[in-house]
């Protein structure tokens, strides 16, 4: 075997072990790929993000910054790549973080415990919670390859956002215009502290929350599911004042009730006296018109009758009555 025939021998082993034995790969059901040839993408055809409904999230000022190429992605199974492509496997399953969650620390946030964000008076409050988010299908390109590492941008972005809006948050109005929720009770809210508003408000919290990330899949290629904040508290220092303030706020709402109830019922006792008094003059008025009806048909009778009719009256009067009073006559 000459030199020349060895070297190509040896060149032909390695394609057929680099390229054939090695180029196969899999993607399992929960994943997609996205195979890049000399580093570029494939695209589909001419469509951007734009074109797809995830952009009407979008500001208009946002639309230009992101806009990105519809990829070509690889369903599971089992494909074949060359040398000179590479595969970048994404998981499409769910995942659950806490929203103190940091990627960049391990430390961060009380060892991602506990979230910290300021109210609009002042009072700096302690978030716990979870948020689930899964990576989109539909803007792969953002995930891969417009950020460097798109968890940490989303999860910034959501930080920003719920800090945003603790520090801004104001109870929804209700008809009695105490700022609280239908079936709500007054002695559980005292208005203008914020605590108090978002404790009883967390489910408006966490609808506004979602609406606010909706963006997040033509930004980074990242749905958030869902954001479940399930617990805000005060600095132990202001735990205990704010526990006396509510309950005497619970105590003055308890009297104050009470003091509704009995007006309450007065007024209700007062209205049926009313009523009961009504009746009776109304029963009264009505004997008296049938008596003037009887009294006109008399006289229609003849001039003699109403005299005959008030003779017959005393007489059955002088019949029940036991002692009769006369005026003498002179």
């Amino acid at each position: 075997m000459t030199f020349s025939l060895a070297v190509f021998l040896g060149i032909l082993t390695w394609f057929v072990i680099r390229c054939l034995l090695s180029g196969f790969y899999s993607v399992d059901q929960n994943e997609r790929a996205v195979v890049t040839t000399f580093g570029k993408a494939p695209r589909f055809g001419e469509n951007t993000t734009m074109d797809d409904p995830i952009a009407a999230t979008l500001r208009p000022d946002e639309k230009e910054r992101y806009t990105y190429p519809m990829l070509c992605v690889t369903p599971p199974g089992l494909h074949f790549k060359f040398p000179w492509q590479k595969v970048y496997k994404v998981s499409i399953a769910t995942q659950t973080v806490t929203v103190a969650y940091d990627p960049e620390s391990r430390t961060a946030n009380h060892n991602w415990s506990v979230l910290e964000a300021v109210t609009k008076d002042q009072l700096n409050t302690g978030l716990k919670g979870q948020i689930r988010y899964t990576v989109s299908e539909k803007n792969l390109y953002a995930y891969l390859f417009g950020v460097r590492f798109p968890i940490v941008h989303v999860m910034g972005y959501f930080v920003s956002v719920l800090r945003e809006k603790i520090a801004n948050f104001v109870a929804p109005e209700t008809p009695d215009g105490l700022g609280t929720l239908p079936g709500v009770p007054v002695s559980s809210h005292i208005p203008g502290i914020s605590i108090n508003d978002l404790r009883k408000n967390l489910s408006e919290l966490n609808r506004c929350m979602e609406k606010e990330c909706v963006s997040s899949i033509a930004r980074y290629g990242i749905a958030l599911d869902a954001a479940l904040i399930t617990e805000i508290d005060p600095p132990p220092e202001v735990e205990s004042a704010l526990a006396a303030i509510n309950t005497a706020h619970n105590q003055v709402s308890s009297e104050i009730s009470v003091a509704q109830a009995s007006a309450d019922q007065k007024i209700v006792q007062s209205r049926r006296a009313v009523e009961i008094e009504t009746l009776k003059a109304q029963a009264e008025v009505q004997l008296l018109r049938q008596l003037s009806e009887q009294l006109v048909n008399l006289k229609k009778n003849g001039p003699d009758a109403i005299r005959l009719y008030l003779r017959n009256v005393k007489l059955k009067l002088f019949g029940k009555a036991k002692r009769v009073v006369a005026e003498a006559t002179k």
